[in-house]
């Protein structure tokens, strides 16, 4: 693997959101024939113009992730034109750590090396895809595209130079997402003269194709969303841009664009002038998974499971992720539902993904030893709590898996993680942490949602040390299963009756504050998991969480509400969280969705930014095994 392979970059002035486009050539050969490569930031491989490949790994320099290829089902007899196109980020966002730009390939057959990226390699800038423009989708998506057809040519390649970059390299842990063939358009409609409104029917994970005719060199803009506010489609929401240009030559217009995926189901298509549409939607891309069987007596309750499923998959990519639409980005919190739910929903638990998944985000670096908000990330912000999360996910991962392989591997990143917080610690309970750059988050619900960039200083709270709790309990049982000292002795216990005497009220509830009445469910939940109450005390607090005497969680945090519910009395309990779960989710299928949302508020949450297709309100799914819907 690149024995003889440099990295290398066109020969032109490096810059931000840049593309550029590579060509080589081999000859036939009678062996199969391999390719291996790798970029920064992400590449489209094509072979004699037929697609084969796109989407790097979200990676680190330290964890290089390179694509092993099957190039001959692509090849002819005689000779073979090979293309890359290669983009270059170059800005960190939430879902990409900004690193040197760079391609390297090798293509082999036979213990033969046929070609190799060198400075031999013709390239160019792309005259099609306009370099620069910077227009951000969103801060975590990074930027959108224009494509320009009437720029089209084969000419301007010259050798190309090498770069240097210091990476360690590992093959892909998983297999890649498959593309399918052109999803069916459930309708197309025209608002007026110069649009049309696609409505594929259902929400879609894929990559943009669009076939058209226009009468004359035009600007064509396509806006995607998930929704439709006055019969359009939502193109700009706050600094959000939901769209990509194309500049149409006359006569007939193919394109599809392999690199920024899309999460939606309505496309809108806006020209000068007027256009027929010959096709215009996604093409599915699609991490393909078996769904467990299993039998559900209810009408309602199999609707429900089945789009939690549906969900599940749309945000699995090249890792988890929140939601398709908006961000596509690997959270902590969130990956850790869908991991949960996937252990019941998916075949084998769906446990080589879930590894994967964990092992890039234990190769996550930072000064301060916590994770930071996504992985691979090139910002500094950071959801302290997230990070707990993540040793709570390695343990359940060893639970379902029985793999504890990965425990043993990031033990000193769970205890840098582990120690950070004890450097936290007030009184004996453990902090928020302060610096605007930690996000104290914990839910979208009163109370819990932080102030994101604001420093909100140093205050001990319920959540985070119910949170530190699971945490250190978590560990334990990880060191416990791979012959690994626990170092942290009798600190849970401290912790358990701290919890209890000083955030528990007259009523029986506990407080977020050591001061204060802000009685959250979550919290509560929290408090029952870890035992800081038991007994009737947890029954207590329970009837109060049924009657409401409590702040909501979201649909996402739920999950520890049922859970407390179902550990402290689960025949008591059980008709409740089954006509809780049934009430708010028959709400998004009345509404016509085929996935779950974000909130139970839906496209109107977050100034009109909810997202309708969101991984971690999959939790249905755990709790119809827990109480034995799923059968």
């Amino acid at each position: 693997m690149f024995k003889k392979a440099k990295w290398i970059y066109a020969n032109c002035e490096r810059g931000e959101d840049q593309y550029t486009e590579y060509v080589d050539t081999i000859t036939a050969c009678s062996e199969n024939v391999t390719m291996h490569i790798s970029c920064d930031s992400d590449y489209t491989l094509f072979v004699n113009g037929a697609y084969v490949a796109s989407n790097q790994y979200g990676d680190f320099e330290h964890y290089k992730i390179y694509d092993t290829l099957d190039l001959t089902p692509y090849l002819t007899e005689t000779e073979n034109k090979i293309k890359i196109i290669l983009y270059y980020c170059g800005v960190d966002t939430q879902r990409y750590r900004k690193a040197p730009a760079g391609l390297i390939y090798e293509i082999s057959a036979g213990g033969e090396i046929l070609a190799f990226s060198a400075q031999s390699t013709l390239s160019r800038l792309s005259p099609t895809y306009v370099s620069g423009q910077k227009i951000i989708v969103s801060r975590q998506l990074g930027f959108t595209f224009t494509y320009d057809a009437t720029k089209e040519s084969e000419d301007g390649y010259c050798p190309s130079v090498t770069v240097n970059k210091n990476v360690t390299f590992f093959p892909r842990p998983i297999k890649k997402q498959r593309l399918l063939e052109p999803i069916g358009i459930k309708e197309i409609t025209k608002p007026d003269e110069n649009t049309y409104l696609v409505d594929l029917g259902k929400e879609v994970v894929g990559l943009a194709s669009i076939d058209f005719i226009s009468n004359e060199e035009q600007t064509v803009r396509i806006a995607w969303g998930e929704s439709l506010t006055d019969g359009r489609v939502r193109r700009k929401i706050g600094s959000r841009n939901f769209h990509f240009d194309y500049t149409a030559r006359k006569g007939r217009n193919t394109f599809t664009d392999y690199m920024l995926r899309l999460g939606c189901r309505y496309l809108e298509i806006t020209s000068s002038a007027p256009i027929e549409i010959i096709y215009a939607g996604l093409l599915p891309q699609v991490y393909e998974v078996e769904r467990s069987s299993c039998l559900i007596d209810s009408s309602l309750d199999r609707q429900i499971y089945d789009i939690c499923a549906n969900t599940l998959e749309l945000c699995m990519m090249e890792h988890y992720v929140d939601t398709p639409w908006r961000e596509q980005c690997l959270y902590a919190f969130n990956s850790r539902n869908q991991m949960l739910c996937g252990y019941f929903a998916l075949e084998s638990g769906n446990r080589d993904y879930v590894r994967a998944n964990l092992k890039l985000m234990g190769e996550d670096r930072r000064e301060d030893g916590l994770l930071s908000i996504c992985y691979p990330c090139g910002t500094e912000l950071a959801i302290p709590s997230f990070s707990l999360y993540y040793v709570i996910a390695m343990m359940e991962y060893m639970n379902y898996t029985g793999d504890t392989s990965l425990a043993a591997e990031y033990t000193l990143k769970i205890e840098g993680i582990l120690d950070e917080f004890l450097k936290n610690s007030n009184d004996g309970l453990i902090s928020t942490f302060s610096g605007k750059q930690m996000w104290n988050f914990y839910d979208w619900s009163c109370y819990l949602d932080g102030s994101i960039h604001k420093d909100e200083g140093v205050r001990s709270d319920l959540v985070i040390s119910c949170l530190f709790v699971l945490a250190l309990d978590a560990y334990k049982a990880m060191c416990k299963a791979t012959g690994i000292g626990f170092k942290y002795g009798e600190k849970a216990d401290e912790l358990r009756h701290l919890i209890a005497t000083e955030f528990k009220r007259e009523n029986g509830l506990l407080s977020l504050h050591k001061e204060g009445d802000e009685y959250t469910t979550l919290g509560n939940s929290l408090a029952i998991l870890c035992r800081a109450v038991s007994g009737d005390d947890a029954e207590n607090i329970c009837d109060k969480i049924v009657s409401g005497e409590t702040t909501p969680s979201s649909l996402s945090m739920n999950v520890w509400k049922y859970d407390a519910l179902m550990l402290t009395d689960l025949e008591k309990y059980k008709e409740y969280i089954l006509s809780e779960i049934r009430e708010t989710y028959k709400n998004m299928l009345d509404a016509g969705s085929t996935t779950v949302w974000e909130t139970a508020e839906g496209a109107p949450a977050f100034s009109g930014a909810g997202s309708l297709c969101h991984g971690w309100s999959s939790v249905p799914i755990y709790v119809f095994h827990k109480l034995g819907v799923a059968k």
